[in-house]
């Protein structure tokens, strides 16, 4: 018999049931070890892949579950906030079920992942601040027009799509002892991190997040929410300064350990993860080798997978980070 269930809201016999319900592009994707980049770093590196997909982020393994919830129950219209890639991943799955989607974002969000939202056919509103101020807009217009607000992380869909990339790691080989996840409003970090302390107990799980956006790793810290009046940060997409409850208890029952990383080494992360992986990802995404580089000697002769969470990146700023 597999391990006792940690206590957190989410629920192993649901997430490995949203497989069927998630559209196939975005399941199973590639998890390989890396040697050019473990040599680099001076541990073995694997790679899970979540950026090879029609919205090149993992977030539309949560958005599937949310709009075909919606479709079922005959609900044509959905909001939500979003830093970027939620409303990119909302728009493409509300698309596919015929549902209007209306996303609010940061105006100051990478213009390339508020394109894409427009592409996609969402309606897009723009908000003067950061991404909490947008979450408080969504709140507002879903109340309005009586529609259902999607709250990442808070929604369990979104934990439990996201948790479908621990079953994922769970069956993957080779074997591995450590797991390094970005850390922002903790949807991927408690899903995934649920489907490991319960089939894999062994496993670290280790979430990381920015110096410039510490919110949830001081919460994590302190067993309570902590929250922050700013952030100041290159990986938009885990810049949060009001932990959700809920969330950081799901959270404290499946994480070994929460760190912080500093913004120059999250670029070297980016330029690493091109020059050694061939991948090109968004600062959010390179927090796991940020880890590393940081610390490097608890992580040497240990086996680490970093999840590669997203790839949407405005090109200026990326050459600039890169080097190119």
């Amino acid at each position: 018999m597999p391990p006792a269930e940690p206590g957190t809201r989410l629920d192993l016999g649901r997430i490995r049931a949203a497989r069927a319900v998630i559209d196939p592009r975005f399941l199973d994707t590639p998890l390989y070890e890396c040697d050019a980049l473990g040599q680099r770093l001076g541990c073995t590196v694997s790679v899970k892949l979540e950026t090879a997909n029609p919205v090149r982020s993992f977030k539309a393994r949560g958005t599937e579950l949310v709009t075909s919830l919606l479709a079922d129950q005959g609900r044509p219209e959905v909001v939500c906030a979003s830093a970027g890639n939620l409303g990119q991943a909302l728009a493409w799955s509300g698309r596919r079920r015929g549902l209007a989607v209306t996303v609010v974002a940061a105006r100051r969000a990478p213009a390339v992942k508020l394109d894409r939202i427009r592409a996609l056919g969402a309606e897009l509103e723009l908000v003067a601040g950061d991404f909490d101020q947008a979450r408080e807009r969504a709140a507002e217009l879903a109340r309005q027009r009586g529609v259902r607000l999607v709250e990442d992380s808070l929604d369990l869909e979104t934990c439990e799509g996201a948790a479908t990339i621990g079953l994922e790691l769970a069956a993957g080989t080779p074997a591995f002892d450590t797991v390094l996840i970005a850390l922002g409003g903790g949807a991927m970090a408690t899903g995934v991190g649920h489907v490991l302390k319960t089939l894999l107990p062994q496993v670290e799980v280790i979430c990381v997040q920015p110096h410039g956006a510490p919110a949830m790793t001081r919460s994590w810290h302190a067993r309570e929410v902590v929250t922050t009046d700013t952030t100041d940060t290159i990986a938009d997409g885990v810049a949060g300064r009001r932990p959700i409850p809920a969330v950081l208890a799901d959270l404290l029952a499946v994480a070994d350990d929460a760190v912080l990383v500093e913004e120059a080494s999250i670029v070297t992360g980016l330029r690493l993860l091109l020059e050694h992986a061939g991948l090109v990802a968004e600062p959010s995404a390179a927090l796991g080798v940020a880890a590393v580089l940081e610390d490097p000697d608890r992580f040497a002769g240990r086996h680490v997978v970093t999840v590669v969470c997203g790839g949407n990146v405005d090109l200026g700023p990326y050459r600039r980070w890169v080097g190119l």
